[in-house]
């Protein structure tokens, strides 16, 4: 997953942006509400997480104005104020979610998670296809009773690829998912990825689109 984190503490910033590392999400750091206002509106994002007390543009306006140009990014909320009407404020300006600070950071990312589930229409934290499980929160992957041990990047692909099971999911979209819009993609580094996906759980569990993208079978399924 692709996050825009707007954070203007910068040890808070660096903090959660080593430990969404560790956790598999790719993070793109900003320090200004102005600055990361145009960042969610000329980026490819998945979610923001967006502090209340900004610099250059606050929080509050900055999830209104995203909403107002007509974005449905997910926002995650980060405030100092624990009051209830600032939290009614910010759910009421466009923000999915909101986390009072101090906070834990395995609370963060089971916000995360859930807001995900949420906008991909997932209800649980497991995706299946046939025999083939994917778990968010252990980051597990089964094909019946065997572990598949996968890469950061293998594990991003797959997840989309189940979201989206028995559709094409475009090459851009895997791109961005992957790399995101700033990072610097080998031309081949898609095919490489894919190559090592279909040696690990079978050469006909992903079909190549030529010219779209790519598809995930679901072997109980009858395709054509």
């Amino acid at each position: 997953m692709h996050l825009c984190l707007i954070e203007d503490d910068l040890a808070l910033a660096q903090a959660l942006s080593d430990g969404l590392t560790a956790a598999d999400y790719r993070v793109q750091q900003v320090t200004r509400g102005d600055a990361g206002l145009h960042m969610l509106q000329t980026g490819a994002f998945d979610l923001a997480i967006v502090d209340l007390g900004l610099p250059g543009l606050s929080g509050m306006d900055l999830v209104q104005r995203l909403r107002q140009s007509g974005s449905t990014l997910p926002v995650l909320m980060l405030t100092a104020r624990d009051a209830t009407q600032d939290r009614i404020s910010g759910l009421d300006a466009g923000a999915d979610d909101y986390l009072v600070k101090p906070f834990d950071f395995n609370e963060l990312l089971a916000r995360l998670r859930a807001i995900h589930r949420r906008v991909s229409g997932t209800v649980a934290s497991v995706l299946q296809s046939g025999a083939l499980r994917l778990d968010l929160e252990t980051r597990q992957v089964m094909q019946a009773d065997r572990k598949i041990d996968l890469s950061r990047r293998e594990f991003a692909l797959l997840q989309l690829l189940l979201e989206n099971a028995g559709r094409v999911v475009t090459r851009d979209r895997l791109e961005t998912a992957l790399y995101g819009w700033l990072d610097p993609v080998a031309s081949n580094a898609l095919e490489v990825h894919v190559h090592h996906l279909r040696k690990k759980l079978g050469a006909e569990t992903i079909r190549t689109m030529r010219g779209v993208g790519y598809l995930l079978v679901n072997p109980d399924a009858s395709l054509p």
